[in-house]
Parts: C-alpha cells; sequence; structure tokens
C-alpha cells in the first residue's frame, strides 16, 4: 500500500508540473505600444517595462512610435498610429503627451489640439480592440504641478480612458530621496523617474505592485537627442546612436521606493 500510495503521489506531482508548463507555455504576452516623444524614449521606459514584468513572470512585449518633439496631434495626422495598430496585435496603447500640453503651457490653440488628438486617438485605439492609457508629464513646482495633473486627468476621463499621474509622485520621491536620478539633461526624466513610471504601468496592467527586488534592464539606454528610422510600422534606432549603455541596474532600494510613491494617491 505503501508503494501504491507513492506511486500516486509521484503521478500527481508530473501531472501537475506539466500543467504547469503547459500553461506557461500558452500564456500569451501582454503587447504595449507606447506612443510619445522624448520624455517616453529617455531611459527606455517601453524596455524597463519588459524586463519589470518578466522579472514578476509576466510575459510583455512593448513596441514604440517616438521621436523628440513630437506631439499627439503631429501622430494622429502623420496617420503612423493608425498603420502600427492594423499590421500587429496590441492590448494596450500608452499616449505621452508633450510637456504641459494639456495644461496650455504653449497657448490656447495647442491645448484644444491636444484635447482632439486624445479624442481622436483613443477612438482608434478602441476601435481596435485596445486600452489607451494616458501616461502623465510633470513640473516641479507645486502650482503647476497641481494645474497640470488636474488638465491631464480630465483629459483622460473625457476619453473613458486610464490616466497615471506622473508630477506628483516625482515631487514626492524628490521630497524623499533628493540625491536620486530623477532627471536626465534638460528635465528629461532620469532612470528612478522611469521606473516609477514603470512601475505605475504594471500596476495598471495587472492590478497589483511588482515585487520589491533588484532589476536588471539589458536594452539601450536612450538619451535626448537619439534618433529613430521612420516607423515601419514601429519605431527603430538609429545605428550608431549617442551615449548609449548596455543597460540599467536598479536596487531593491530604488524599486521600493519606486512601488510606495506609485502606491500614493
Amino acid at each position: 500500500m505503501a508503494a501504491r500510495s507513492t506511486l500516486h503521489t509521484l503521478l500527481f506531482a508530473l501531472v501537475c508540473m506539466f500543467a504547469g508548463i503547459a500553461g506557461a507555455a500558452t500564456r500569451q504576452p501582454v503587447h504595449v505600444l507606447f506612443v510619445g516623444n522624448s520624455l517616453t524614449y529617455v531611459g527606455n521606459l517601453p524596455a524597463v517595462l519588459e524586463a519589470l514584468a518578466a522579472d514578476n513572470g509576466k510575459p510583455l512585449q512593448a513596441d514604440m512610435l517616438v521621436k523628440g518633439g513630437a506631439t499627439l496631434t503631429q501622430w494622429l495626422e502623420s496617420g503612423t498610429v493608425q498603420r502600427a495598430l492594423q499590421a500587429r496585435h496590441y492590448d494596450y496603447v500608452v499616449l505621452q503627451e508633450r510637456g504641459n500640453d494639456f495644461a496650455c503651457g504653449f497657448g490656447p490653440q495647442v491645448c484644444k489640439a491636444s484635447r482632439h488628438a486624445l479624442h481622436a486617438l483613443a477612438k482608434i485605439v478602441h476601435d481596435r480592440g485596445a486600452r489607451p492609457v494616458l501616461m502623465g508629464t510633470y513640473q516641479v513646482s507645486d502650482a503647476a504641478s497641481k494645474a497640470l495633473v488636474a488638465a491631464e486627468s480630465k483629459a483622460a476621463r473625457a476619453e473613458d480612458m486610464a490616466y497615471l499621474a506622473v508630477s506628483p509622485r516625482l515631487n514626492m520621491g524628490r521630497e524623499r530621496a533628493p540625491y536620486d536620478d530623477w532627471f536626465a539633461k534638460a528635465g528629461h526624466p532620469g532612470h528612478d523617474l522611469v521606473l516609477v513610471e514603470a512601475v505605475l504601468l504594471y500596476q495598471q496592467l495587472y492590478g497589483a505592485p511588482p515585487q520589491a527586488k533588484a532589476l536588471a534592464v539589458r536594452a539601450p539606454m536612450f538619451v535626448p537627442g537619439s534618433k529613430f528610422a521612420t516607423p515601419s510600422p514601429v519605431s527603430e534606432p538609429l545605428w550608431p546612436d549617442i551615449a548609449l549603455a548596455g543597460g540599467y541596474d536598479y536596487s531593491r532600494d530604488e524599486m521600493t521606493l519606486a512601488i510606495q510613491l506609485a502606491g500614493d494617491r
């Protein structure tokens, strides 16, 4: 009887093991398209999100449509987003406007154009069966930050889309850890800000925070001034690029702080 019980236990364990392997093999990755500008590609937010998901057992593949200084209006008028969505399936499309456009930082006409572009792009994304997400931008002064978040959140609510408020989390992070890498050249996102954005996206996609542990990202770290070829259907860097590193290593402390900031409201 003991031998038979042991055999049954072994067979059950083998069935569970193979079921687990089959489940992992058939698990489909989440596909994410980023549409933005240097706020999106500096520090390679798509690659950081990919690495974060993989490190937590979540298969994810990310592409991007990016160009320095590009606005959502330009992406809409070029038809590039439409072509990318026709060529490939995406579950989520992360839209990021040029900094302060929704808050009318470049005048009322630009503000109006941003709202129109977000409305049109959200419809395009929804029509292709994907979910749009608005990734916020940031301002360092308290008044400007609050005005920006109010404008961005209002624009996202009007389109029934998720909004990730970056500005208040950045400023809380600067208070808690003033010497962390929050900014790159010319106010672009530093590595720690990119990590906060990646954690916000991870929580939006999976409904829970990632594990608080060190993270190694093995991908080009794009810098301000990086150049990308004409999308076909998505953006690819032109080589050789400038000042690229082979990746970036986040410590457990950096991850812990990013998770804390992403959890704050």
